[in-house]
């Protein structure tokens, strides 16, 4: 019959304990910096994301007023600056096509809202994601003619 053996209860040796701390201290040295990219690379892309929806929610709350039957520009982009503001997204671009004052009822306005994201970054300099962030909503102007 087969008896386990046991393991014995003297202690390593003060060599074997600091060479495995060693390669332990090694290891770490060469994950972490992969680990703490892809931790910052997932939080910058959250932040896109984020403020991707923000900007058309923005774009959606811009066409809403745009369409009102005594709408104008300078009001769209007081709306749209007041809500991604409100938000913590400074800097947006404008544009509405066309004039909401100039627009007869059943005609289609569309509000874009843009912004760079080197703006909206949290990376000091970002390598991964540039150009703009950019959201468009279209809505038919009210009214009868």
């Amino acid at each position: 019959m087969l008896v386990p053996r046991r393991q014995s209860l003297v202690p390593r040796s003060r060599n074997q304990c600091s060479s495995q701390r060693g390669v332990a201290a090694v290891e770490f040295a060469i994950v972490a910096p992969v680990f703490f990219l892809l931790v910052i690379g997932f939080i910058e892309l959250g932040r896109g994301l984020m403020v991707q929806q923000i900007l058309t929610n923005a774009s959606r709350v811009g066409a809403r007023e745009a369409i009102g039957l005594h709408s104008t520009t300078a009001k769209v982009e007081e709306m749209v600056t007041e809500y991604a503001e409100g938000a913590s997204v400074a800097g947006i671009n404008i544009e509405i096509s066309p004039s909401p004052a100039t627009a007869k009822a059943g005609d289609e306005i569309t509000v874009t809202v843009s912004v760079p994201y080197a703006d909206v970054t949290w990376v000091p300099s970002p390598w991964f994601m540039t150009g703009d962030l950019e959201a468009e909503s279209t809505m038919r102007k009210e009214g009868f003619e």
